[in-house]
């Protein structure tokens, strides 16, 4: 899956819906700090980010990913692992970010807590993740149930238990883990899996939904911040 998922975000479609959900998670970040990426991936966002100074790490519970990743970013530290036990020393970041994984996680309110512990005081975290909507409710299950249908077997075609979070569930487990300064909106309206010339329709569209029509937005970018002791 690893070379499928760098393949897909090394299209142009992937560079510009990785490239905007990037922008809008390092708008919430610190720049130039020690940063730790939960979900790394192949790497794509720390690449964007230590490209603007700092230094980052990054975790997946994937050795495909990370293995690739390292190739990427050499200058950077990789860890194969869960995001839910993080293998690192309380106080050791001054930001987490985490794009496209949250959804995927069994227990969301560990891997929050995990991230509090690993945050300096005043630290930052900012997260993408699935949100729920008529799109994701309805029209995306749809889709899954006829690529099973059709035998299509590709990422993003498949039923990976993911789950869509609504503003105030992810609101309510950035509570509960202590975080304050919270902010949650939607993001995202092209979609990756959108054919062209759909996808540039969408994507032109892009910042008007976001300000003006958020709930047809299938992402959900939120943040918030650890507080000074």
């Amino acid at each position: 899956m690893a070379g499928i998922y760098d393949r897909r975000y090394d299209s142009p479609r992937g560079k510009a819906y990785h490239g905007h959900i990037s922008w809008r998670v390092m708008e919430r970040l610190p720049r130039g700090v020690s940063l730790l990426d939960l979900g790394c991936g192949t790497g794509l966002f720390i690449q964007r980010y230590t490209a603007e100074g700092g230094t980052a790490v990054g975790l997946d519970i994937s050795g495909g990913m990370v293995e690739m990743a390292r190739r990427r970013c050499p200058a950077s530290d990789f860890v194969v692992g869960t995001a839910e036990v993080l293998p690192f020393r309380e106080g050791q970041f001054d930001a987490v970010a985490s794009l496209l994984a949250f959804s995927y996680l069994s227990r969301p309110d560990r891997m929050l807590r995990e991230t509090y512990r690993v945050l300096r005081p005043g630290g930052s975290v900012a997260i993408c993740t699935l949100g729920s909507s008529l799109l994701t409710l309805v029209l995306v299950p749809a889709v899954y149930r006829l690529g099973e249908l059709l035998g299509v077997r590709r990422v993003g075609v498949g039923d990976f238990n993911e789950h869509y979070y609504s503003e105030e569930e992810i609101l309510e487990l950035f509570d509960r883990a202590g975080f304050e300064a919270i902010q949650v909106q939607r993001c995202s309206f092209a979609n990756i899996h959108l054919a062209d010339p759909l996808f540039r329709i969408f994507k032109a569209a892009e910042p008007f939904v976001e300000e003006n029509l958020p709930a047809l937005a299938y992402n959900i970018l939120a943040s918030g911040k650890k507080p000074l002791e």
